[in-house]
């Protein structure tokens, strides 16, 4: 009895502390200023608009000045009385003192920045023997460091307003390494070790940080990729996920940053690996925490099952491709 009770007084009092913990991070847009890198098209042009339509002013940024144009001229159509969208072309990869720049430029005309979403970046989807060397510091270049120059960028003024959402686009790539992505996961990857670091740093000023693992989702560059000659193994080993919508997946991002959610996914398999890859990262609600504690082991053991079920489908591609060679020779 005695263990019984003490027990349940220090789940009781785990869950206090942890509610405390959950408490009053819910933001609004209404009036406020989001810059959204690669906001040109895709998941990014998606979340403009419906930035936009929550009442924000909006920025975005790509290199593709024409590309900007349209977007803009999309965004305008959804803008609230008052608010503004401004477009800036830079490039956010390889120069922090361009996007420091675009980024004040963004402030003069918009004011201090309340969400930052670091959307832009790229991916190369080939098996590592057939990658270039140089196909990897451009992953990183343009998915991590990309975001790290933005974020930099606007820290100051988020942290001077003791207020703020910065999103980190990451991939379920950025979560389970895959055939085909051994240069696109790496730098995936990296963007959640400098989300996770990064939060603990400004949660005492009221700054939260989101990073999302999107699924395949209809956008230009999925497209792009297909048309690129995507590795067969890719193709099939994505599909078990589903294709997406670019509306749907924005929504749900905006929609767990401004409730001050680290991780945000999207479907079935988003909600099962991000449950599986917690790790010792900050927990969004006590829903989240004991469902994770409760099916962790289970989830492991369909995870086990997924990774059998994508290593079979290598082996019968390797397995074609053999025959293919067998019958040419």
């Amino acid at each position: 009895m005695f263990w019984l009770i003490l027990f349940s007084s220090v789940f009781v009092f785990g869950l206090a502390i942890l509610a405390k913990t959950f408490a009053s991070k819910t933001a609004k847009l209404d009036g406020r200023h989001v810059v959204i890198t690669g906001g040109s098209s895709g998941i990014g042009k998606s979340m403009a608009i419906q930035a936009a339509q929550m009442g924000a002013s909006v920025t975005i940024m790509a290199r593709n000045k024409e590309k900007l144009d349209e977007a803009r001229t999309e965004i305008q159509g959804h803008l609230k009385a008052n608010m503004k969208v401004e477009t800036i072309s830079v490039d956010l990869s390889t120069s922090y003192d361009a996007v420091k720049s675009a980024m004040q430029q963004a402030e003069g005309k918009c004011g201090p920045v309340f969400m930052l979403v670091n959307s832009a970046g790229s991916s190369v989807s080939e098996a590592f023997v057939d990658l270039k060397p140089a196909d990897f510091p451009k992953m990183m270049e343009m998915n991590y460091y990309s975001a790290v120059y933005a974020t930099k960028a606007v820290v100051d003024s988020m942290v001077g307003q003791q207020a703020g959402r910065i999103v980190f686009l990451s991939s379920q790539a950025g979560q389970i390494g895959l055939f085909g992505f051994t240069a696109y996961s790496g730098a995936k990857f990296a963007l959640r070790g400098m989300a996770e670091a990064l939060q603990m740093e400004l949660r005492p000023h009221n700054i939260f940080v989101t990073v999302s693992f999107p699924p395949d989702t209809d956008t230009p560059g999925f497209q792009k990729e297909l048309q690129a000659g995507k590795p067969k193994e890719t193709v099939l080993i994505s599909e078990t996920a589903g294709l997406f919508k670019a509306d749907e997946v924005a929504r749900t991002i905006l929609t767990d940053s401004l409730h001050g959610k680290f991780m945000s996914y999207v479907g079935l398999d988003g909600w099962m690996l991000a449950s599986i890859t917690a790790g010792m990262s900050q927990a969004s609600s006590l829903v989240e925490v004991i469902t994770q504690v409760l099916l962790m082991g289970i989830l492991r053991l369909v995870g086990l099952f997924y990774l059998s079920s994508f290593d079979k489908i290598v082996l019968r591609c390797k397995q074609e491709k053999d025959a293919g060679k067998q019958k040419s020779s």
